[in-house]
């Protein structure tokens, strides 16, 4: 249906950063269309545990920067949880200390502090209240926001940058930047999931085992969210039973709650890491603009709404 329209710019990636560069863009007065392979529904960011954390990302000083506009716009849409799946939740970063967590965030998180022994038990941790974001509600809140500002969404595959039909064109596919721009420096960090019955967990907690294993537990609507694997380079997008069991024995070690907790979903989502997030704007024939915003690795969400601005004003610039 959109495709008799007539566009500014086409936004080609349907995940969290697609959907809020599209916004960003809709907004400021572009006609926006977005293509996306899959449902909205059904990207890599349907899968993300979603806690606001610049997490496997570089580089550091930006991502700091996107992620604290991004918190800026979190807290807002935080007024009304039911409607954009974004609440203020407190829980503990264990194996942390405030020195770790660095000036950036202590400046700007009211509260941050050390957590005590009834908090988190197992070593030093921070006590922090964070964005915590229900994708299954927030992807489609995008979509309505992007639609509401005129923006159209279709399900459409793209081969070729270079032919997509608009002045600017806004790369966001994340993992399949690789195949698409192309860039062998986009690869997947697999990470495995499995979401139980909630025995009553009212906080989230994140921890670091001196192996470098990560234990996460995630309180979402009617749902606990465990967590997690990191596997670099791995594809394969099926849970697989030995890694799920680590993941409920390492969270039960954690809270012995969830021992025996029921389990209601497995998931599996290909992160788009890159040595470095990629922004930037490149020429296309025609005297058209192709940029890029993809590359972001685990912290999609977290510095969602930053990426998204930095991208507009090259794209509208």
């Amino acid at each position: 249906m959109g495709s008799e329209r007539v566009f500014d710019v086409r936004v080609v990636g349907g995940g969290v950063i697609g959907l809020t560069t599209a916004v960003v863009l809709a907004e400021r007065g572009a006609r926006v269309g977005l293509w996306t392979r899959d449902p909205v529904e059904r990207t890599t960011s349907a899968v993300a545990g979603a806690l606001w954390w610049p997490y496997r990302i570089e580089p550091v000083a930006s991502a700091r920067a996107w992620a604290l506009r991004s918190l800026d716009v979190y807290e807002e849409l935080a007024a009304r949880p039911e409607v954009t799946g974004v609440r203020m939740v407190e829980g503990v970063l264990g194996g942390t200390t405030l020195d770790e967590v660095g000036a950036w965030a202590a400046a700007r998180l009211p509260g941050l502090r050390v957590s005590v022994a009834e908090e988190y038990p197992w070593g030093p941790g921070v006590w922090a209240r964070l964005p915590l974001v229900d994708m299954s509600v927030h992807l489609p809140w995008l979509r309505g926001r992007l639609t509401a500002a005129g923006g159209v969404v279709e399900e459409r595959s793209v081969t070729d940058l270079a032919r997509v039909d608009t002045p600017v064109v806004v790369n966001c596919s994340g993992l399949g930047a690789r195949d698409l721009v192309p860039d062998p420096a986009v690869r997947p960090v697999r990470g495995q999931l499995v979401v139980v019955e909630n025995p009553g967990i009212r906080t989230w907690t994140v921890s670091t085992a001196a192996d470098g294993t990560t234990a996460y537990v995630f309180p979402q609507p009617g749902r606990l969210v465990l967590g997690g694997t990191a596997q670099e380079d791995d594809w394969s997008p099926e849970p697989d039973p030995a890694q799920a069991e680590a993941i409920v024995r390492r969270c039960a070690a954690l809270l012995p709650r969830i021992a025996g907790a029921r389990i209601l979903e497995h998931r599996v989502g290909l992160r788009p890491a890159r040595d470095a997030v990629r922004i930037e704007s490149e020429p296309l024939p025609g005297g058209r603009r192709l940029v890029h915003n993809y590359g972001h690795g685990g912290a999609g969400v977290t510095v969602a709404w930053g990426c998204a601005r930095e991208a507009a004003e090259l794209a509208l610039g």
